[in-house]
C-alpha cells in the first residue's frame, strides 16, 4: 500500500512538473533585460524581455514582442534551448500515457504485475531524462544571456521551468526507486469480492 501511494505522488508530481515545463517552453518571459536601472530603461523604453521564440520591449502601457523567426542568425543557446524543451515536452506524452496505464485503478485483463512494473519503470525514466533537458535548458539559457547583455531579473517562465523540472526530477525518482519491485507491483490495492455464502459484499486486500 506504500508503494502505490508513493507511486501515485510520483505521478502527481511529474505530471505537474511537466505541465510547468509546457508552459515555460510557450512562453517567453525567461529573463529581464536592461542596461540601465529599471526606471531608465522604462522612461527610454529599454526594458526587455527575452525568450526563446521573441525579444520583448515593456513600457507604460505597451508589450510589443519581436518573434526570433530566422533560425540562421539565431544563437547557438537559443537554439539548443528550443530543441531541450521541445523534446522534454514531446518525451512527456508517452512518459504520461505509460504511468497511467499502471495506475491501481486501471486494468488491463489479467496482465501480471511484473509488466505493469516495466512500464512504470519506463515511464519514470522518461520522466527523469526530460527533468533533465528542462534542469539544462533553465540554467544554459540565462548564463548565456547575462553575457550578451544585462539581466535585471529572471521571468516567470524560468520560475516555471525550475518548479517543473524539479517536480519532474523528484517524481520521476519516486516512481523508479519506490515503486516496490515486479513480483509485488499491483498487488497492493483493495478489491470487493462475492461469495455464494454472504448475501453481501466482503472488502479483501493483497498483500
Amino acid at each position: 500500500m506504500v508503494a502505490t501511494c508513493l507511486h501515485l505522488s510520483g505521478f502527481a508530481c511529474s505530471f505537474v512538473g511537466w505541465i510547468g515545463l509546457i508552459v515555460a517552453t510557450a512562453t517567453n518571459d525567461w529573463v529581464v533585460t536592461c542596461g540601465y536601472t529599471i526606471t531608465t530603461c522604462r522612461k527610454m523604453d529599454e526594458l526587455g524581455s527575452k525568450g526563446l521564440w521573441a525579444d520583448c520591449v515593456m513600457a507604460t502601457g505597451l508589450y510589443h514582442c519581436k518573434p526570433l523567426v530566422d533560425i540562421l542568425i539565431l544563437p547557438g543557446y537559443v537554439q539548443a534551448c528550443r530543441a531541450l524543451m521541445i523534446a522534454a515536452s514531446v518525451l512527456g506524452i508517452p512518459a504520461i500515457f505509460l504511468l497511467v496505464t499502471v495506475l491501481p485503478c486501471i486494468r488491463m485483463g489479467h496482465e501480471p504485475g511484473a509488466a505493469k512494473y516495466r512500464r512504470s519503470q519506463l515511464g519514470g525514466i522518461l520522466i527523469i531524462l526530460l527533468a533533465m533537458c528542462g534542469v539544462v535548458a533553465t540554467i544554459w539559457f540565462p548564463v548565456c544571456a547575462h553575457r550578451e547583455t544585462t539581466i535585471m531579473s529572471f521571468g516567470y517562465s524560468l520560475y516555471t521551468g525550475w518548479i517543473g523540472s524539479a517536480l519532474c526530477l523528484f517524481g520521476g525518482c519516486v516512481i523508479v526507486c519506490c515503486s516496490g519491485d515486479a513480483q509485488s507491483f499491483g498487488e497492493n490495492r483493495f478489491y470487493y469480492a462475492s461469495g455464494s455464502s454472504s448475501p453481501t459484499h466482503a472488502k479483501s486486500a493483497h498483500v
